[in-house]
């Protein structure tokens, strides 16, 4: 994949500001891709919020992300569609290499979703696709080192935040957009336990099966690596003999699989313990362990392995992460709410962010309708007619990431998996695609965008209930 660098986006004003109405401050917690998607939203209507980011400048880690065409009205709506494209290629299948020989054995075609979904998927680097996003906040709602250490819902008086540098923020709803150890989560069932209000299966350390390292090489040249001039993206999966997966393109992913699920190790006020085996010296181990795994370049002549790959990419550009996954009861108490990694799915089935922005969205719709001065009920409301929009497309997300986990590992399940997927039947794709594309929301206070696609996307109760009422003209 080849990522260019754009002209800084213009940020749009509030389309509608009714200074007699006071709209609830918004506090984001987290700058990520969801915390980022929210804040854009926000910003093309008269609500007020405040972006607080843990770390103290952007940092463009990360690999790819694969985004279907189920989050294409997001940028459309708010008119970066054009640019979206532009930094990433389009996916239309996903090849299989079952073996070390690099030899696909199948691929998994993506092309009937233009005309099942009315458009086609992309992915795009994940540094790329957090800059678009990053400049459509100004800069005066986005503040860089504000580490959480504590919250304190005082009811119907608000909510505020106290940073590790001392300062404080206030304000009527808190969004937890930090990932998956979320400090606004962490605080939140602190206090709902307090109160005997936490359900015991949600007291628990985060689990995780998969360990991740991923990176981004610089610009490689088309000579060394022929896939670079295709059109599409290359997106490429080997499986190895107890190996992990390999994407060989210019973003690059190694996921291993681990046999039985960990769980994190907390500290006694819950945080979480970064020990030696996610430093920078673990990723560069890991990084030796795989180099000799074999890549596909598009180049038989020298064909290239995962240590050229590592050659490529600039070390800080280079990470290990443990990838957790958990679908907590709880997503809301009070001025509180959760999003996105805060409740972690498995990066198996790349819906990760997709569901982050799909959070953002109907978050965004029913914050929107909440009335003037909102009441802890009114905002507890919201919170719950969220989830009841969400938490189905989690549940299926989280049953899908489940499916290619165990496909992408060893033993005969995964085997008949692989084989079922090779030999699937053109209507059985074609439901595939409804299922994983089926849900395609919209920002209920923008300009709706007209969806082409042949299947009609799912019901969006945000979109019916919070869309502003077109007044009645008289004759």
């Amino acid at each position: 994949m080849t990522t260019s660098i754009a002209q800084p986006s213009q940020t749009k004003q509030p389309q509608h500001v009714d200074p007699a109405k006071k709209r609830p401050k918004v506090l984001i917690a987290g700058g990520g891709l969801g915390g980022l998607s929210l804040g854009m939203l926000l910003q093309q209507t008269d609500i007020p919020y405040e972006i607080f980011e843990r770390a103290t400048e952007p940092k463009a880690l990360g690999s790819a992300i694969a985004l279907s065409a189920a989050t294409d009205a997001l940028f459309k709506q708010c008119n970066i569609y054009d640019e979206f494209v532009s930094l990433g290629k389009k996916t239309l299948s996903l090849q299989v290499i079952a073996n070390e020989q690099r030899r696909v054995d199948y691929k998994m075609d993506f092309s009937a979703q233009q005309q099942v979904l009315g458009a086609i998927g992309h992915v795009i680097a994940r540094p790329a696709l957090h800059d678009l996003l990053f400049r459509q906040i100004p800069k005066n709602r986005m503040h860089m080192g504000k580490k959480i250490l504590s919250t304190d819902d005082q009811g119907d008086n608000g909510i505020t935040v106290t940073f590790s540098d001392g300062t404080t923020a206030s304000g009527d709803i808190l969004i937890g957009a930090d990932g998956a150890y979320s400090a606004v989560r962490q605080n939140l069932f602190k206090r709902l336990k307090a109160h005997n209000k936490l359900p015991a299966a949600d007291d628990v350390p985060l689990p995780y099966s998969t360990v991740c390292l991923v990176g981004q090489t610089r610009p490689l040249d088309p000579a060394v690596f022929p896939h670079l001039l295709q059109d599409d993206c290359q997106f490429i999966n080997t499986l190895g003999e107890n190996k992990p997966w390999a994407q060989g393109t210019v973003c690059w992913s190694i996921i291993r699989f681990v046999e039985e699920s960990k769980t994190s190790t907390d500290d006694k006020n819950g945080h979480s313990i970064v020990d030696q085996e996610w430093g920078p010296e673990a990723a560069e181990a890991m990084c030796n362990e795989v180099r000799h795994f074999p890549v596909v370049s598009g180049n038989e002549v020298n064909p290239l392995t995962l240590g050229d790959l590592i050659d490529y990419t600039p070390k800080d550009l280079i990470s290990k992460v443990k990838l957790e996954e958990i679908v907590f009861e709880t997503w809301f108490g009070g001025r509180t709410v959760l999003m996105g990694d805060a409740r972690p799915l498995n990066p198996a089935g790349g819906v990760g962010c997709q569901n982050a922005m799909h959070d953002a969205i109907i978050l965004a719709n029913w914050i929107n309708a909440l009335p003037s001065d909102p009441t802890s009920k009114d905002i507890e409301n919201a919170f719950r007619s969220y989830q009841d929009e969400r938490l189905p497309w989690i549940q299926t997300a989280s049953n899908s990431t489940r499916f290619y986990r165990t496909m992408a590992s060893g033993g005969i399940v995964a085997g008949l998996l692989r084989f079922c997927a090779k030999h699937m039947p053109a209507w059985a794709k074609r439901k595939m695609l409804v299922v994983l594309g089926g849900n395609r929301p919209q920002c209920s206070f923008l300009p709706l965008v007209e969806d082409k696609g042949s299947v009609p996307p799912a019901f969006q109760p945000s979109l019916l209930a919070t869309k502003p009422k077109t007044p009645a003209t008289s004759v």
